[in-house]
């Protein structure tokens, strides 16, 4: 149970990044010191003490959550990126877009056979980069313990493309 109400913090966005889009903008709630930590709380209470050793965090608020998640959780961190950002060799997953095609990389030594893995983002949307990143995991021989994200856009359905999966979300909308 939350302390404070996250809601409360995120500053909401119309119009951003097209006309129709409302954009829940969590810079607003990650500014605030008491926000911020009730945030890493509520997403970290699930994963304590279960052994996650990795968590990937997904471009580019999902580095920021997902790096204090596995700080709190003593687990290593992994960036999923946009292509071509990744120094070193990668291996890369194209998924769909409403219009079009988008792609994600992991450094192809970055989860090791066997590994517990935890995904975070701050916003499940329409599934897609969560799956494209759900397969890159498991292709390297990762085991997907679940996937956290702070918001959850119910009405958008994301989690059909996780069918199977363990999602776990702070807030939904």
């Amino acid at each position: 149970m939350l302390s404070i109400d996250l809601k409360q913090m995120i500053r909401s966005v119309p119009d951003f990044p097209k006309p129709g889009i409302n954009f829940f903008d969590i810079t607003t709630l990650l500014k605030e010191p008491a926000g911020l930590r009730a945030t890493i709380d509520a997403l970290t209470q699930p994963y304590e003490n279960v052994g996650i050793d990795t968590v990937v965090g997904i471009e580019s608020r999902g580095f920021i959550l997902g790096s204090a998640v596995a700080q709190r959780i003593g687990a290593g961190f992994v960036p999923v990126r946009k292509p071509g950002k990744l120094p070193a060799r990668a291996i890369k997953e194209v998924y769909e877009l409403e219009y079009g095609k988008d792609a994600i990389e992991i450094h192809a030594d970055a989860i090791e056979k066997g590994q517990r893995v935890l995904i975070v983002d701050d916003v499940l949307a329409t599934g897609g980069t969560a799956a494209a990143t759900t397969r890159l995991v498991k292709h390297l021989g990762g085991e997907l313990h679940g996937l956290a994200f702070l918001i959850e856009l119910t009405f958008l359905d994301g989690k059909k493309k996780l069918t199977g999966e363990n999602v776990f979300s702070v807030l939904q909308y």
